[in-house]
């Protein structure tokens, strides 16, 4: 699996940067909220340019006017240049660059990063005379664009490709027998412990009173006699009180880790109540279609009490991921981490499962057969075909007569999990109903 070249685009809000996200990979996404620091969207796409494929980072604006912000503007643009390998800074040429900007660019400046600045809002060619005063922020010349009407976001492109380095070439004929594994959760929850319990050794930092951790770590650990390639996503560190752009980047840099991962490993505090950003996290790496494993870690400081409580926050906010496998571990001690390679091997043969034509065809003709769709309006939609299009996650098409009701899809993606497994995976089922004939 090679990984593309990350781009990241940082401004300030309002400065038109999730406008020109949406221009650059060519469709209309949700991007951010207006609270400074938080999203709640997918901050990572897939964009193409020229015939040069890009992995492209939105870090969300921040607020000038925000409590305590200078340490977390500080914070969070090391974190956003330390992922990407060129960076996009997107100005408001009609403001011109406020103090806010030069702060950021000394950040920027530091890390070493190629940086193309993005003058934006230049609507016609009266607003050019505008951009030109962004050569004083020293970032070289600005690049007028209106990412609202696309104008200029040519050359813009076409200055980026030029400092990104190029993707690794894929060499076809060798295959990687290694398993990637995201070890994902909220800061604080032992992933860095996980790792070097693992690894026998320590690997990485797990003191927080040090920096930030700026890229998830790739070790090579051996577990069950084969070689393993975790990428640890820990290191964020508390430094600022308040959690939301805490919480923003810990997202960002748990979805870089799960694009380049096969299976994840979600660790969760078993000693603290689950709270919404664990939910939050999970649903992130299923939304993905990877592999997931839960560990619940620091076992040992779980007691009677705890266990109750534990198993109704697990009935209640879990149900959703109830295929997921999970383990009791104590990540500092060792206790229980060698039971993670049987549940990564569950996982990943759930993640691969292929199920033949014949025999889904067979059995969902059973299970409609038992429990046929609800009458609607005189009409009983039916399944007509089935095939699964593909695995890693196991993803099905279901070709039918009108379209299934979504309770009836869950109904149906239950009874494939209860047949054929799929333990540790996401299902994606998919349906096309048949096009009525004023429709073709």
């Amino acid at each position: 699996m090679s990984s593309l070249p990350v781009v990241a685009i940082i401004g300030r809000p309002n400065v038109g940067k999730s406008t020109l996200v949406n221009r650059i990979i060519g469709r209309r996404e949700a991007v951010v909220e207006d609270v400074p620091g938080v999203t709640r969207d997918r901050v990572s796409y897939d964009a193409n340019w020229n015939g040069r494929e890009f992995t492209l980072l939105d870090t969300g604006g921040w607020d000038p006017e925000a409590k305590g912000m200078a340490e977390r503007i500080a914070e969070q643009a090391e974190i956003a240049i330390g992922i990407a390998d060129a960076i996009i800074f997107v100005v408001d040429a009609s403001v011109g660059a406020t103090d806010l900007d030069e702060r950021v660019v000394k950040l920027m400046r530091k890390s070493g990063k190629p940086i193309i600045l993005a003058a934006n809002k230049v609507d016609d060619q009266r607003a050019e005379l505008e951009a030109a005063s962004l050569w004083s922020l020293g970032l070289g010349e600005p690049y007028p664009v209106s990412a609202l009407h696309g104008r200029g976001s040519g050359d813009l492109l076409d200055a980026v490709l030029a400092v990104l380095p190029d993707a690794p070439a894929e060499d076809l004929e060798r295959v990687d027998p290694r398993r990637r594994v995201a070890i994902i959760g909220k800061p604080n929850v032992g992933k860095s412990s996980l790792l070097n319990s693992l690894a026998k050794e320590n690997r990485v930092v797990v003191d927080d009173a040090s920096g930030t951790t700026v890229d998830p770590v790739d070790e090579v650990v051996e577990l069950g006699g084969r070689e393993w390639i975790l990428i640890d996503t820990a290191g964020l560190r508390r430094r600022v009180r308040e959690a939301s752009g805490h919480e923003y980047y810990a997202s960002l840099r748990t979805s870089v880790a799960l694009d380049r991962a096969e299976v994840a490993v979600m660790v969760i505090d078993a000693s603290q109540p689950l709270t919404e950003q664990d939910t939050r996290i999970i649903t992130l790496a299923a939304e993905a279609g990877r592999a997931l494993v839960i560990a619940f870690n620091k076992w040992d400081k779980v007691d009677d009490e705890r266990r109750y409580y534990l198993e109704r926050e697990i009935e209640r906010e879990l149900v959703q991921v109830q295929w997921a496998p999970r383990i009791n571990i104590a990540a500092r001690t060792g206790w229980h981490t060698d039971r993670l390679v049987r549940a990564l091997d569950s996982a990943v043969e759930g993640w691969e499962t292929r199920v033949g034509t014949g025999a889904l065809n067979s059995f969902l003709g059973r299970v409609v057969a038992e429990h046929p769709h609800p009458i609607r309006g005189g009409k009983q939609p039916r399944i007509l075909f089935s095939t699964q299009a593909s695995t890693a996650p196991p993803t099905f098409i279901l070709f039918t007569s009108g379209k299934l009701e979504a309770g009836y899809m869950r109904f149906l993606e239950r009874r494939l999990r209860e047949e054929f497994g799929f333990v540790g995976s996401p299902i994606h089922l998919q349906q096309r109903p048949r096009k009525k004939r004023n429709e073709r």
